[in-house]
């Protein structure tokens, strides 16, 4: 039976992990956390600390590139999940194996940066896994944008902290699955022509339905609509960021380490339409993605003796180059099953 309560995004501070609260603090943080990845998936956190000043920057940043001319950030193309991604070049649905039902690929444009092989200390890393980034000729562009990056990249960490403690399990277990983590920052641009008027038929997407691939997404968006997720209630339900809010949602590793009790968090972006006028939106997502040389599988606590196991493990590799294969290469991912089902059941009740 769909679940008839009415659907909110929790919210959550983390302060007392930010700023080292007591151990009963800590406790009932990680209590809510927990109950909210269990029930939503989607959390609105606070107390993250990231200083207004570099979100600031960062908008700054995302908006002077996106300004330049299409031929000027075309020429930041680059192979692998770095650089320049133009309108319609990606079709996210596919990512879980589901056409999508326009015909058409995603309007959003982006931009991406990440974590780069050298720079840890493994010996076999390889750029082939990891991407070398490019940096746009934009003034302050990159230490903008590094800024930022770092920062998210200390509450990704932060969360996989809370997590363990949700889960009650040791405090560094993530330690050995996270510390040459995969991880990208991603910046959005919604490129529908701002302040035309629109008579929406369905067809049209700003991203389509996916899940992101890792163990935790942080999500900076602007408060314009758009975001929606999937409830467990097969509905799907419009999202906004309060005030001070970053958002999180977890990924497919996260799912498959607790058997689906804590569910990989099905989205998708609307175009953003305001009484029939599109308006700007832009989002930034760090996507915490774990070690490309990890094997992810069920914890023993979250096996279930009845229902046996969801996932089997799975190279992180693997994992994430059948997803991408998906978005970026039109290449139907078959693994995604459990996903799959989820978006379609949704449509059917439409």
């Amino acid at each position: 039976m769909p679940d008839s309560s009415p659907f909110t995004v929790p919210v959550v501070d983390i302060s007392a992990y930010t700023e080292k609260g007591g151990a009963q603090e800590r406790a009932a943080v990680a209590r809510a956390m927990d109950e909210a990845c269990a029930t939503v998936g989607f959390v609105q956190i606070l107390g993250h600390r990231v200083p207004d000043d570099v979100i600031a920057g960062l908008t700054e940043a995302l908006d002077g590139f996106f300004a330049l001319g299409v031929e000027e950030k075309k020429a930041y193309q680059v192979p692998g999940n770095r650089g320049y991604s133009p309108p319609k070049s990606e079709s996210l649905s596919l990512s879980l194996g589901v056409e999508p039902a326009s015909r058409m690929n995603d309007f959003f444009e982006a931009f991406n940066i990440g974590s780069e092989a050298r720079w840890f200390e493994e010996p076999d890393l390889s750029e082939a896994d990891y991407g070398i980034n490019v940096w746009p000729d934009v003034d302050s562009f990159r230490p903008r944008a590094e800024a930022y990056y770092d920062h998210a990249a200390r509450v990704a960490r932060t969360l996989m902290t809370v997590f363990a403690d949700a889960l009650e399990i040791p405090g560094d277990f993530f330690e050995h699955l996270t510390d040459h983590s995969v991880d990208v920052l991603r910046m959005n641009n919604y490129a529908l022509p701002e302040g035309t008027g629109v008579s929406l038929d369905g067809d049209l997407t700003g991203m389509g339905e996916h899940t992101d691939f890792g163990f935790v997404t942080v999500l900076w968006a602007d408060q314009v609509a758009g975001l929606q997720v999937l409830g467990r209630d097969n509905v799907w339900h419009d999202v906004q960021p309060i005030d001070g809010a970053l958002l999180i949602n977890l990924g497919d590793l996260t799912a498959r380490l607790t058997n689906d009790r804590w569910m990989s968090t099905l989205h998708r972006v609307k175009p953003p339409v305001i009484d029939g006028t599109i308006k700007r939106r832009r989002s930034v997502a760090f996507f915490h993605d774990g070690n490309i040389d990890a094997t992810v599988a069920t914890l023993p606590s979250h096996l279930d003796a009845d229902a046996g196991m969801a996932y089997e493990p799975i190279l992180v590799r693997d994992h994430i180059a059948a997803k991408l294969a998906g978005s970026r290469q039109g290449k139907a991912n078959t693994a995604a099953v459990r996903e799959a089902s989820r978006v379609l059941a949704a449509q059917q009740g439409s």
